[in-house]
């Protein structure tokens, strides 16, 4: 077995594959709406002795991964932004970056550009979780300053003003996005309630 002191897909290969293989398997969960395609990733490798750091993590994602799903189908979630908040709630930020890309990618103008902004904000998380300053400083940058222009296409999904602070300040406790101003909340056609 590779021992391995923390879970870090930047410098070791199976933390990677597994990072990978079950983001991916995510995107299927949500949508197919059902969690068998994550649970057979994580199954292929829990099936042989894991470090523990990698145990952890597939058991804390397969847990998180739980918590949105049953929040996309309490919710009646279809808006991607909508999804991405509750992606994002769990502090899947790798995941909230991959299942937003295939969105960006078949976006135009504003929408591509708030888009890629917000993949940009979970980036910038996504190395701070590793405690990479340099690279999220540089995210967080390009992403604030899309941001700024798009905050009231945020608003109606995510506090758009606690995510700008947040990354202005680089502040490594990474904002609730979904907790926001009950005047702004939606009731129907896929927002949150």
């Amino acid at each position: 077995m590779n021992e391995i002191e923390r879970f870090d897909p930047f410098t070791n290969r199976l933390c990677r594959n597994v990072r990978n293989a079950l983001s991916e398997g995510f995107k299927d969960v949500l949508a197919d709406r059902d969690m068998h395609p994550v649970r057979r990733i994580a199954g292929f490798f829990l099936s042989e002795p894991q470090p523990p750091c990698v145990t952890d993590y597939i058991n804390r994602r397969l847990a998180a991964y739980d918590q949105v799903l049953a929040i996309v189908s309490r919710r009646h979630l279809d808006d991607p932004l909508d999804i991405a908040v509750a992606i994002w709630d769990r502090r899947l930020f790798f995941e909230t970056h991959e299942y937003l890309e295939p969105h960006w990618l078949t976006a135009r103008g504003d929408e591509k550009e708030l888009l890629q902004a917000v993949i940009r904000a979970a980036g910038a998380y996504v190395h701070l979780e590793q405690g990479n300053q340099t690279a999220a400083r540089r995210i967080a940058e390009k992403a604030v300053g899309v941001l700024e222009g798009f905050r009231d296409r945020l608003a109606p999904h995510a506090d758009a003003g606690l995510l700008l602070a947040k990354l202005k300040a680089l502040d490594p406790v990474p904002p609730a996005l979904s907790v926001r101003n009950p005047s702004l909340s939606k009731t129907s056609g896929g927002r949150f309630q």
